[in-house]
């Protein structure tokens, strides 16, 4: 006598308290998850695909799609002076960020992290430039480079009044290291935020028995302090570089890739060869180097660097 299982019994059996609880938990989440999902389709994966189409044509942007020439684009740009000083220009500060930038923010940190009177004050004034425009503190640094009634300029006709003020702006020799200069200005702040923020999750107990052992100062900072403060360096240093690989407004504002294109970076490059020249298809296959160049960037320093803190292991 063969049974047969009825679909309600099928049902009650599959469909338990425990399986209906995890529907409704993955159900939460991906209702959750759906609006930013679809911001992030709309506004970041559709732009994506829609610059690497238009990078395979000669498009002013106004015209159908109809002149395709392949890789046309991307053979001018890699053989276009101008674009290659640009890129170097953008891996310098990158380097200039993690010479000079990130160790003055690390130092100042473990300072500002002391038990000093007024280290709130400290905190809040180095981190205000953070807090304003780009637009802003190119502006404010562009005043000050002035050489006709700049702060720079000031100084020297009030201690050095038969000088000529340096036109550090004009000069293309000095221009990318005065931009540097108005870059680590704005972001300092933020770098140091983020180290006192990694500072204090330190425990004070392994200092403590560090200085109990005889580990002075300097030692406990080598072999304590900065290896559990790693996983915070090199966060640090990622949004670092991959932030110098997408400088626009404050060069924009302050030099606008001048002179000579001796301040030329690579998102003032795409907008200069791209929109206001109408060459959109050029501009595309701007913005899809530029892309590549960061997601290869950001996937190798993941994969090989900040492997360790994907991993749960905290040393430096």
């Amino acid at each position: 006598m063969q049974l047969t299982v009825s679909p309600a019994v099928t049902s009650r059996k599959f469909f338990t308290p425990r399986s209906r609880r995890r529907w409704g938990d993955a159900m939460t989440i991906i209702l959750f998850l759906l609006p930013s999902m679809v911001l992030y389709i709309v506004f970041v994966l559709v732009p994506v695909i829609q610059a690497a189409q238009y990078s395979f044509y000669k498009w002013n942007g106004l015209d159908a799609l109809t002149d395709y020439i392949g890789l046309g684009n991307y053979q001018l740009m890699l053989k276009d002076p101008i674009f290659l000083q640009a890129v170097k220009n953008n891996f310098l500060i990158a380097i200039l960020s993690l010479v000079f930038q990130l160790p003055a923010a690390i130092t100042l940190a473990l300072l500002v992290n002391r038990k000093l009177p007024g280290r709130t004050v400290f905190r809040t004034i180095f981190f205000l430039p953070y807090v304003l425009a780009p637009v802003v503190v190119g502006l404010i640094w562009y005043y000050i480079y002035n050489p006709s009634n700049g702060l720079i300029a000031g100084l020297f006709h009030q201690f050095a009044p038969q000088a000529t003020p340096p036109a550090f702006l004009a000069d293309p020799n000095a221009v990318l290291y005065a931009l540097f200069v108005a870059i680590t200005w704005e972001f300092f702040g933020f770098h140091l935020i983020l180290y006192l923020a990694g500072l204090q999750n330190i425990p004070e107990d392994v200092i403590e028995a560090a200085r109990v052992d005889g580990a002075n100062g300097w030692q406990v900072i080598r072999h304590i302090t900065l290896p559990l403060l790693g996983s915070t360096i090199r966060l640090s240093a990622f949004l670092s570089i991959l932030g110098s690989l997408q400088y626009f407004d404050l060069v924009y504002v302050m030099t606008n890739g001048g002179p000579v294109n001796a301040s030329q970076v690579m998102a003032l490059y795409q907008y200069h060869f791209g929109l206001q020249e109408f060459r959109l298809g050029y501009g595309s296959a701007v913005g899809v180097m530029m892309f590549v160049l960061c997601f290869i960037f950001g996937l190798l320093y993941q994969r090989l660097i900040m492997r360790q803190d994907l991993s749960g292991n905290a040393a430096l």
